[in-house]
């Protein structure tokens, strides 16, 4: 172990997160490896505070990352028509006597059977809204 003078102690915690053969790991690893090989007064305090001022580990820290939200089932519907998805698919060839090119698709998830309305492309809300409606 090596007693280190103040010109040093900046580079040591520079050397043991920074460095390419070292990386970004977890404080507890970065004191194991700096108290088997340096001491100075305080270094702990030191080596914690160079942790948290760390960019790249701030953005990739487990405790500094948003967490995700519970996983809630949505609730089984209980009649038809009650809870239904609906989806585009678009980029078709036109077809029939009024040349749609796209398809609504309608599941209702009671029943689990899909409807396929034709639509175009340039149909609005309202158009959409009519289509579902009718």
């Amino acid at each position: 172990m090596v007693l280190c003078i103040r010109m040093l102690i900046n580079t040591i915690p520079l050397e043991c997160h920074d460095n390419i053969y070292s990386g970004h790991l977890s404080e507890d690893i970065k004191m194991e490896r700096i108290k088997t090989c340096a001491w100075w007064p305080s270094w702990r305090q030191e080596v914690i505070e160079y942790c948290h001022s760390c960019d790249r580990c701030q953005k990739v820290n487990k405790a500094t990352v948003k967490r995700f939200g519970l996983i809630i089932c949505i609730q089984e519907p209980s009649t038809p028509w009650e809870v239904v998805y609906m989806d585009w698919v678009t980029v078709l060839p036109p077809e029939g006597d009024k040349c749609y090119n796209e398809c609504l698709v309608i599941v209702d998830r009671y029943i689990k059977t899909p409807s396929f309305l034709p639509c175009h492309k340039d149909d609005t809300a309202m158009d959409t809204a009519l289509l579902i409606w009718n």
